[in-house]
């Protein structure tokens, strides 16, 4: 039996909690950090449960490139190969696992909003897991998080996810393990 009281108050339960819906559609974004990781694994496992399809996602923030013509074109490329071979690594992670229905896309503009609104919409997605911190600290400081956003905006179910597998939660010190 759930441990409802303890949920709706926000403690922590050690209960394991079923997820009663049926999920067919889940997208989880990437970005390289340990929360990121954390809600692919997740990811894989729910969709392994429901039998659903799996779509990896990487933004890469043009906001970033500023004044696109000052830079060098190969410099995008080469960010976009790299992110490719990386995507490919998480689909034979999944495939590995059992999971038959999983692919990738690269996008481009602000993940805010790729993220919660545009990719959910083309592809029919009905749950986002996405993990509770990214890479970036100033951007968070600067213009919130990018978890927040999608969790405020994105018209489909959100799972943030903060525990791994085990369903413990993750220090910092585990984070910047990581990501160094």
């Amino acid at each position: 039996m759930l441990n409802l009281l303890s949920l709706q108050l926000g403690k922590q339960t050690n209960e394991v909690i079923v997820m009663l819906q049926e999920y067919r559609n889940i997208l989880v974004p990437v970005d390289g950090s340990y929360g990121a990781e954390l809600a692919f694994k997740k990811s894989v496992a729910v969709a392994k449960r429901n039998k659903a399809h799996l779509h990896i996602v990487h933004v890469i923030d043009t906001r970033t490139f500023q004044d696109i013509s000052s830079f060098d074109p190969s410099i995008i490329n080469e960010v976009t190969e790299k992110t490719k071979v990386n995507l490919e690594k998480y689909v034979v992670k999944a495939k590995n696992e059992g999971l038959e229905e999983v692919d990738y896309s690269i996008e481009y503009g602000s993940p805010k909003t790729i993220i919660a609104k545009d990719l959910p919409e083309q592809l029919g997605t009905d749950l986002i897991m996405i993990g509770a911190t990214g890479l970036n600290d100033v951007e968070r400081l600067l213009v919130g998080s990018v978890t927040e956003y999608v969790t405020r905006n994105a018209a489909t179910d959100v799972l943030v996810v903060r525990t791994n597998l085990e369903n413990q939660l993750v220090s910092p010190k585990d984070e910047k393990k990581h990501t160094n």
